[in-house]
């Protein structure tokens, strides 16, 4: 960041949040005013099957600022967040899930740490307004990720974020298609800083993610950012070698110093078939895992198809040297 914040960029992930998206932008309006800066608000309609379209249609109607990107279908927040950025002109853009669960009203602190000069300031959540149960999951995911992680990933930090375009340019600029937008930001570094924020309850309508839901999250977050899993299968394979090679020595010696001592049947063999198998089966699972990843990655596909964009702001111009 240069020191003059021009302009800033609302980008906010919208699936089955019509009735939040008035207010939202209400609120982001009546923010960003306060703040005294110049804006726009993008709303990514991700395939939403209620009537999320229409509501947005007539905001844009209404006010030229407010962008809409209607994706061809529902590829996930973490493309429409990439959609996004990828048409966003703002010195740095604001990342909000649509269910009004990111306030709008914690942006003039990330606004004012941006101004001290990080690059990147993310919302820590201190609580969250739901069962106990989910939130121990949720605080249990981030400090395992945080432990198996090549890269240093804040605990309890989300998507909602302020994010300067510089950093906005290297994450537009990195080809995967599996994108995992707050370990991607971690990754790329820059100077980074966290708000600590409660984070509310979904003002309407019921949360789209499921406890198998959540496991895929976990999993691609793992798979992108972790080589840990195959280091276990590593570890586990040492172990057996070791453990086979005390077993067959003791079991010699057994022989031969006490024979009538020795396992008979076929019980201890089928034993250690399952025990052999199951770890076989956990291995070529974890290798599956990557190998999934790694074909999704060279069909190049890309993350998201755009159906329409209403009030596309113009092209940004080329952003000066640091």
């Amino acid at each position: 960041m240069n020191g003059h914040d021009h302009s800033i960029s609302a980008i906010i992930a919208c699936y089955k949040d019509a009735q939040a998206i008035p207010i939202m932008a209400q609120r982001l309006q009546a923010t960003f005013e306060k703040i005294g800066v110049d804006y726009e608000i993008i709303f990514v309609n991700d395939g939403s099957p209620d009537d999320a379209r229409e509501v947005l249609r007539e905001l844009a109607s209404r006010d030229p600022r407010v962008v809409v990107i209607n994706h061809a279908r529902a590829f996930g927040s973490q493309s429409a967040f990439t959609s996004g950025m990828r048409i966003a002109t703002g010195d740095a853009v604001v990342l909000l899930d649509g269910d009004l669960q990111d306030p709008p009203e914690i942006i003039p602190e990330f606004v004012t740490r941006w101004r001290e000069g990080y690059d990147v300031v993310y919302g820590v959540r201190v609580r969250r307004q739901m069962s106990a149960a989910w939130g121990a999951l949720y605080k249990g995911f981030y400090r395992l990720f945080k432990a198996v992680s090549y890269v240093s990933v804040p605990l309890d930090a989300g998507d909602f974020a302020l994010i300067d375009r510089r950093v906005v340019n290297a994450l537009n600029a990195l080809p995967e298609s599996n994108r995992f937008v707050r370990g991607l930001r971690a990754w790329v570094g820059f100077a980074q800083t966290g708000v600590p924020y409660h984070r509310p309850e979904r003002m309407f309508g019921r949360s789209t993610n499921s406890l198998l839901r959540n496991f895929g999250w976990a999993r691609k977050a793992i798979l992108s950012f972790s080589y840990v899993p195959l280091d276990v299968i590593s570890i586990f394979a040492f172990v057996m070698v070791v453990v086979s090679a005390i077993a067959i020595v003791a079991q010699i010696l057994v022989r031969l110093l006490a024979p009538s001592v020795v396992p008979m049947g076929f019980t201890t063999l089928i034993v250690l078939m399952l025990f052999l198998g199951a770890i076989q089966l956990l291995s070529l699972s974890i290798i599956g895992s990557y190998l999934m990843h790694i074909y999704d990655e060279v069909k190049r596909r890309p993350p998201f198809i755009v159906e329409s964009v209403w009030n596309p702001p113009p092209p940004r111009s080329a952003d000066s040297p640091e």
